[in-house]
Order: structure tokens, then sequence, then C-alpha cells
């Protein structure tokens, strides 16, 4: 039975977990100017685009372009398309990698088929099950740590007139002007966070 209150908790792996997540933002937080973090930064950008683009295709839309720039910025050129969906969809890149970087690494489904432990096989499927389970943790604390910085530095460090949310706000000026949408979308954006944590620990439960 699923453990949804999250009764006695937390056990060992739950902290562990806890723990994890708090120790990779530290790490981030404090190379988040050095050029490691940059391949990390532009597949996050990437991923960002992929949305506005796949929004657009579904909505009956033509891609005529798409673009990341070596200043951590982006561009997809789309035409066509429900514009009011394709603008928001860089979020939906948020939620999917803050699921998938809330997956406990030791409750994925590799390991368990192969019986057998002591085998070469067994070890060698499970350090890779580690390695991948830490990439998709690594990704989605990068991606969530992204996107409120990317709200902050194009909407009020900045105020870049071209960013997504100021688009949006040109459509549905009411009740809010671009400043507002990105806090709206940042709020979304952390809730859906709390809300992978939450998810984590009821499958570690």
């Amino acid at each position: 039975m699923v453990n949804w209150e999250l009764k006695h908790c937390c056990d060992h792996d739950q902290v562990v977990f806890i723990v994890t997540i708090g120790v990779f933002t530290v790490i981030i937080l404090a190379l988040w100017r050095t050029v490691l973090l940059t391949p990390f930064k532009l597949v996050t950008v990437f991923l960002h685009e992929t949305s506005h683009a796949l929004a657009c295709k579904l909505t009956c839309g033509q891609v005529e372009g798409m673009e990341v720039h070596a200043n951590e910025g982006g561009v997809t050129r789309t035409r066509g398309g429900i514009y009011w969906l394709i603008l928001p969809a860089g979020l939906d890149t948020s939620r999917t990698v803050h699921r998938l970087h809330h997956i406990p690494c030791d409750h994925l489904a590799f390991t368990r088929n192969y019986e057998g432990p002591r085998s070469s096989l067994y070890h060698f499927v499970h350090s890779w099950e580690k390695i991948t389970c830490a990439a998709l943790q690594t990704a989605g604390v990068m991606n969530s740590l992204f996107s409120v910085y990317d709200i902050y530095d194009d909407l009020i460090s900045r105020r870049v007139h071209s960013s997504d949310a100021e688009k949006f706000a040109e459509i549905f000026p009411c009740p809010c002007n671009g400043v507002a949408w990105g806090v709206i979308w940042g709020l979304i954006s952390f809730v859906f966070l709390c809300g992978s944590i939450y998810l984590g620990l009821v499958i570690l439960s």
C-alpha cells in the first residue's frame, strides 16, 4: 500500500535522498559561474528550446529554426501553432526533469531483473544504474536552479523584453506584466519541485 501520508518519515534512505539533493545544490551553486557548468547550462537551454519546438508541432505549427547561444541564451523561431501554449512550454521541461532527478537511485527496475548479486553482469548494471541516476539528479537540480536564475536575469536584473514571459504578457497583459508572469511561472516550477521531492520520499517509503 502506498504511503501517501509519509508516516514514519524519514528513514535512512529518505534522509540520504534529501541530503543528496542538498549536496548537489550546494556544489552547483559553488560552481555556478565557472566553465565547468557551462555544458550543463547549454543542455538545459537546449531542452527549454526543444519544449517550445514540440509545443509548436503539437499545436500544428511549423518550427523554422532553433538556436542555442554560447551566452546561455536561446531562441526558437516558429510559425503558426497556438502561441500562448508555445511560450510557456519551457516550463514543461522543468517539470519533466524535476521528476527525473527525484527518482531514488535504489528503486529503479534494472537491477531487480538480475539474480546472483555476485555476477559481474549484476555489478555492471548496478554501477551503471547509479551513474545514470546521479546524472539525472544533477541535471534536475541544475534545471531547477537555472529556471529560477533565468527568470531573475531576464526579468529583474536586466529586464529582457524578448523573454518568454514578456512576450506572454503582450498576449495576456491583465492582470500581470512580464515580471509577474515570470514570478508565477517560477512559483509553478517550485511547486513541481516540491511535488517531485514528495513523490521521491513516497517511493522510498
